[in-house]
This record gives C-alpha cells, structure tokens and sequence, in this order.
C-alpha cells in the first residue's frame, strides 16, 4: 500500500492566462464626520476644564516619619528655599514649631510688595 500524495495547500494559477490590471472599485458609502471635521476642532475639548482648582496651591510642606518603636524623623521645605530636617523627639516637635513660625514671615505667603503702600 502506498500513501496518497497530499493535495496542493495553494491552488496554483496557470501562467498561461494573461494577467489584466484591476478596474477601478466601487465607492464607499460616505459614513460619519463631513470630510474636513478635523480640521475644524470639536466643540467639547473648548470647554473650560471642570477639575479647576480655586487658585491655591502648596507653597510648604512638612514631612513627619514616627514609625513605632524607631527614631521619629521629620523635613520642613518651602518654595521660597527654606529646607531643614530633623531626627529626634525633641528636635522634631522644635521643627514643628519653626515650620508654623515659617509661615508667618514666608516671602511667598506674605509678599512685602504692597505692605509700605496700605
């Protein structure tokens, strides 16, 4: 018994035929936006963003590490150049109070501009 030859995956074409360029196809059905809508823009994305904030942002900011049974770590900074830290109980509640002190005498929360002319 011999096996049958497995048939050809491909059909494979006579070279015999001449070949001839495709025609032209059929057009499209016009579906969705007028040709040039990109162009123009949508309407949505000119609207005013609604997650806004009122105007206020963080000028400082204080850090405070105290995990349970270790040593209680703490950073103050500030936009106008103020940076300190500190390591310890003591030295942190100090820092705490210098932080709060800062936001009294801070050129960014308190400008000096306008203050000679009131």
């Amino acid at each position: 018994m011999s096996a049958r030859p497995h048939p050809p995956l491909k059909s494979i074409t006579d070279a015999t035929t001449p070949r001839h360029a495709a025609g032209p196809g059929t057009p499209l059905a016009a579906v969705g936006e007028p040709k040039g809508a990109a162009r123009k823009g949508v309407r949505t994305a000119l609207r005013s963003d609604p997650r806004s904030g009122d105007g206020r942002y963080p000028v400082a900011w204080l850090h405070i590490v105290a995990p349970r049974g270790a040593v209680p770590t703490a950073t103050s900074r500030c936009l106008c150049g103020w940076d300190r830290s500190a390591v310890g109980r003591a030295r942190v509640l100090a820092l705490i109070n210098a932080h709060s002190a800062h936001r009294d005498t801070c050129p960014l929360r308190n400008p000096q501009e306008g203050r000679a002319a009131a």
